[in-house]
């Protein structure tokens, strides 16, 4: 009998930014890449339409997660991206002047910490609305084609194990400065 080592390969992820001239293609977008996913054209995991409110930054206008039954955007990588850019980090590195990044212990770290948010947020401006998705690196192609060709939109792409990672180290700083923060709120003063 002849056996094969069978070595599994797990599919490269993408993430996919877009923003178009007019906010209503997000839409448009969002709405027939779902319609592709469906017949097999394109294989999208999560994607969002999201809007950059001045007042209120990025929110979540529409969501949908295509690998299981729970279609909410609470937990998704997604939602985590931009609980990132929307929470207490987020508004300290994007509201703030870089004096009180200065002022944190290690601003070296928050810094370097942020190029994908700030790509991100480069890519969908204040007052704009975007779409992101998650989707295999097979379908860049179709992906790219659709959102440049067809309707005229901006792309960006980011490896997902990338986005991961600097969501993680964003997620470990916050703690850090909280923690911090705490810390100096309750210090004894002499």
């Amino acid at each position: 009998m002849i056996t094969f080592d069978v070595e599994v390969i797990e599919m490269e992820k993408r993430v996919f930014i877009t923003t178009f001239e007019e906010d209503s293609k997000s839409y448009q977008a969002f709405s027939e890449l779902k319609q592709k996913h469906a017949k097999k054209d394109v294989h999208i995991e999560q994607m969002a339409v999201v809007m950059n409110n001045e007042e209120e930054k990025i929110q979540i206008k529409d969501f949908m997660d295509m690998t299981g039954p729970d279609r909410t955007s609470r937990g998704s990588i997604i939602g985590l991206l931009i609980g990132v850019l929307a929470g207490p980090l987020g508004m300290l590195l994007g509201w703030v002047s870089g004096t009180v990044i200065g002022a944190a212990r290690d601003a070296r770290e928050v810094k370097d910490a942020l190029s994908v948010f700030e790509q991100t947020l480069s890519m969908i401006s204040p007052g704009k609305t975007g779409l992101i998705i998650i989707a295999d690196a097979e379908s860049r192609n179709a992906i790219r084609t659709y959102i440049q060709d067809e309707l005229e939109g901006r792309l960006l792409q980011l490896d997902l194990d990338l986005v991961m990672q600097e969501i993680e180290r964003a997620r470990e700083t916050e703690r850090e400065l909280q923690k911090e923060a705490r810390k100096r709120m309750f210090e004894k003063k002499d």
